[in-house]
């Protein structure tokens, strides 16, 4: 028997929209390839109620607690193509499952860009940091970088300046006198040699490499990473982009309905967020298309 909803994601968004629905009596399909964005992290911090856990405890909880209904089927595969049409849409998995549904949730959030620099991507999620509200109190003050490079780095230094002492590595990019003010005003350094390797062993700090060849230390580098999506669907069926500072996201509406007839989206990659963003998001959605679904039954 076909699922009413197919959603493509298994995190915090996919999980949160798939409970509404299951709460709604609603056959879904979890299609889930094991991934989420936060994985290089060992524990979640700002989320109410539970501060410090493990990411892979939370989603592991959720994910039983969504399994107790008994319309809600989960399926570890990757969603390798779409399609949708007025009358529904169509999944196919990297492992040859195709399913077919009325409404499809796309949930599979983003992939972060690093900058090219060695070093980099292997201190992901340990001392080479993205979200200050994430992580920064853990990282428990002291010299603290954050890497230029993007239009709006210059801007946001001057507020990570209340998780420790702040280098802004400029990598050549342009400050306003406005901007080098409000650095002054934080007392955050700034260091316009190019950064052009991360090193350091230890998992509590690292040393910026920089091209006159002086090494800084510091108890964690903030980098900011750019957006990619984290599946080919979204341009295989052809999803309006909206551009971010960070990146592009899907455009979708207030009850989170794609530019594409019965195809939603919701977590990272129609928001800039976090943990509890994500999951708000997938509330929504999963309101949007149980309102869709009422819709259609009432008119058919």
């Amino acid at each position: 028997m076909n699922p009413e909803v197919i959603i493509v994601g298994g995190s915090y968004a996919g999980i949160a929209a798939g409970l509404i629905l299951a709460r709604a009596r609603r056959a879904v399909t979890v299609i889930d390839a094991g991934l989420p964005r936060n994985r290089a992290a060992s524990h979640s911090h700002g989320v109410l109620g539970l501060d410090g856990i493990s990411g892979t405890e939370l989603l592991k909880t959720a994910r039983q607690q969504l399994l107790d209904y008994p319309s809600v089927r989960w399926i570890h595969a990757e969603a390798a193509h779409a399609t949708a049409s007025p009358d529904g849409v169509e999944v196919r998995t990297a492992d040859g499952q195709v399913l077919a549904a009325r409404k499809l949730l796309l949930a599979s959030g983003i992939s972060d860009q690093l900058p090219d620099l060695p070093g980099l991507a292997e201190r992901w999620g340990s001392t080479v940091l993205h979200c200050p509200y994430c992580h920064g109190y853990e990282v428990g003050g002291g010299a603290i970088g954050v890497l230029g490079g993007h239009p709006m780095s210059a801007g946001k230094a001057p507020l990570f300046a209340d998780w420790g002492n702040v280098t802004f590595f400029s990598q050549a990019g342009e400050i306003s006198e406005e901007e080098r003010v409000a650095m002054q005003q934080r007392g955050v350094q700034i260091e316009i040699s190019p950064v052009i390797a991360v090193q350091g062993d230890q998992p509590t700090w690292l040393e910026v490499e920089l091209a006159d060849g002086r090494r800084i230390a510091q108890r964690a580098l903030f980098v900011p990473a750019t957006q990619a999506m984290a599946t080919p669907l979204v341009q295989q069926l052809g999803c309006a982009l909206v551009e971010s500072p960070l990146g592009v996201l899907i455009e979708v509406d207030a009850m989170k309905q794609t530019s594409v007839p019965n195809v939603y989206a919701a977590g990272d990659a129609t928001t800039v967020g976090n943990i509890t963003l994500a999951a708000a998001e997938g509330v929504r959605a999963g309101i949007g298309v149980h309102h869709a679904l009422v819709s259609e039954d009432s008119i058919g």
